[in-house]
């Protein structure tokens, strides 16, 4: 039986303003309704595959959780990272996790896969898991190398070696070529792009890692060893994971072992890594536009145009992107839009928080939208899912008014606990002791209007929290 694991700590920022550092591109759904991570999910029925084994960062634990939860498809563990350190530890730990999991058992098969890739033939991304399952039990590690559509430079390459298939030996790893070289490499049809999958035992990986990367392995083992659980999570301690070495699998062993073998994929696959490959990935009309939301266009060609809030027209327009979101609108020429993460490094060294944040932000119990804010005053709406629960808190600088506009509340204020229902409201002091709670069916919204001194989220006591939660977040 094969263990997906899915590697979601990625942070998306070519694909800045709809992906963030706490709302990346995995928990986004560009390609359809569903998220790339639940479609990532989804792929795997029909393989015989378990709950998979998702290494995600620390700060995304609420989000994964909850995606999965929508689709029914809860994960065999989930694996929270409080720092990144690439490929090759992610997956040592998955695999000493799977190991653990299905301890007595044969070296489980490991089917790693990013959540954030496009695959749209699912039947011949099934086919090519099941090719490359002969060579993983005989001890290979297996890579899935795509069949190359146009001569991408955004992209590593394999060429293949002579053999009968399905799994074909690797002759070279190749980094992003030029231009000329891409084309070659496509003439040539002995390259693939190197689509980041792979199949192998778990045990077989570690063997791997052991050889050519003895001092992360280790880091790893120490890692999961101190290891806490945190309700459905297992999270790693920082202090004894920042020790590992950073390195992708690719560097640290499948460039280094003798048993990497390939198999071609031929599947539609996308790693969706700008706004130009989603514009490509996704169907356009007859002027080859691409389309999101309230959008019109006039005289305009190969454009990718997407509207979250407003209406946004454009007129003569060729060949570009524009995003609006709640806060935040881009405007770039297709064949510029791998320059947008350089728009989210100045962001970032401003200390702007549109590179972290949307307006609206997504906690456990739900969600809050920030509507508007001034000198000493902000205005929030919160959506409280049926059954949650804020945290049992107080604030130093603020005091809140809280108005139920649908649902019904429970509220605790100091000693008083008592209900609200649509159209009433109650006002909390600074430094009362207070909660919102959803008691009731359907969803709970209300507006928040803080107003006081400092209104930042770090002004938080909290006393009693349902998610296990710390810190001054939510």
């Amino acid at each position: 039986m094969l263990t997906p694991v899915i590697l979601s700590g990625g942070s998306g920022t070519r694909l800045w303003p709809l992906s963030r550092e706490l709302y990346p591109k995995q928990f986004l759904p560009l390609v359809g309704r569903s998220t790339m991570l639940q479609d990532t999910v989804r792929r795997l029925a029909g393989l015989g595959a378990t709950g998979p084994v998702v290494v995600c960062n620390e700060h995304h634990r609420f989000i994964v959780a909850e995606q999965l939860r929508q689709i029914g498809s809860p994960a065999g563990a989930i694996v929270l990272e409080p720092i990144g350190r690439n490929t090759a530890p992610a997956v040592a730990v998955a695999a000493l996790t799977a190991l653990k999991l299905r301890a007595g058992t044969d070296d489980p098969l490991l089917l790693v896969m990013p959540a954030d890739h496009l695959v749209r033939d699912v039947s011949a991304f099934h086919a090519a898991v099941q090719a490359g399952i002969g060579a993983a039990r005989a001890g290979k590690l297996v890579t899935f190398g795509v069949v190359p559509t146009h001569p991408e430079t955004g992209f590593g390459y394999i060429r293949r070696g002579a053999g009968q298939g399905p799994a074909f030996p690797i002759s070279q790893f190749v980094e992003k070529p030029n231009a000329e070289r891409a084309a070659q490499y496509l003439a040539s049809g002995e390259y693939l792009w190197n689509s980041g999958m792979f199949l192998f035992g778990a045990g077989r990986y570690l063997q791997e890692l052991k050889q050519f990367a003895p001092s992360m392995l280790e880091a790893c083992e120490k890692a999961l060893a101190a290891a806490g659980s945190d309700l459905d999570f297992l999270r790693l301690p920082k202090d004894v994971f920042a020790a590992c070495p950073s390195d992708s699998i690719d560097y640290a062993v499948m460039e280094k072992t003798q048993d990497a073998v390939v198999v071609p994929l031929d599947a539609g696959w996308s790693d969706v890594g700008s706004w130009s490959a989603l514009h490509d990935s996704l169907d356009g009309d007859a002027n080859g536009n691409v389309t999101h939301g309230d959008t019109l266009l006039e005289d305009t060609r190969g454009c990718y145009v997407h509207s979250s809030q407003r209406l946004v027209a454009t007129v003569g327009l060729e060949d570009h992107v524009v995003v609006e979101t709640k806060d935040a609108v881009l405007v770039a020429p297709k064949g510029r839009v791998q320059d947008v993460k350089n728009l989210v490094a100045k962001l970032k060294a401003q200390g702007r928080s549109e590179t972290a944040l949307h307006r609206e932000v997504y906690r456990p119990w739900g969600y809050y939208d920030s509507v508007d804010e001034g000198d000493r005053f902000q205005v929030k709406r919160l959506c409280v899912k049926p059954g949650a629960t804020l945290s049992l808190q107080m604030h130093h600088h603020r005091a809140e008014h809280w108005i139920v506009v649908s649902g019904t509340a429970k509220i605790t204020c100091n000693d008083k606990v008592f209900l609200l229902s649509e159209n009433e409201s109650t006002y909390i002091p600074i430094g009362a002791t207070h909660r919102i709670e959803n008691p009731g069916k359907v969803p709970l919204h209300i507006i928040e209007v803080q107003s006081g001194s400092y209104l930042g989220e770090d002004d938080i006591v909290r006393f009693e929290d349902s998610y296990g939660r710390k810190g001054t977040t939510g």
